[in-house]
């Protein structure tokens, strides 16, 4: 799954967030979130998690859909 680069920076900055607190909040590790943030793919899971904390709209829509 793709989280949004920039929709997922711009909803850390609105939520206040430092990357090891989001981190926390989330239950991942740094690694995961710093990697995510750069771009990388993720699991379903993850997105669930970074989702629960940051909001839906850093979700990337898939081309078609």
């Amino acid at each position: 799954m793709r989280i949004n680069r920039e929709k997922f920076a711009a909803a850390l900055a609105r939520a206040d967030l430092k990357i090891y607190e989001l981190a926390q909040q989330a239950a991942l590790s740094r690694g995961t979130v710093t990697s995510v943030k750069g771009g990388k793919s993720c699991s379903e899971d993850t997105a669930r998690k970074l989702v629960a904390v940051l909001g839906p709209e850093i979700i990337e829509k898939e081309a078609g859909k």
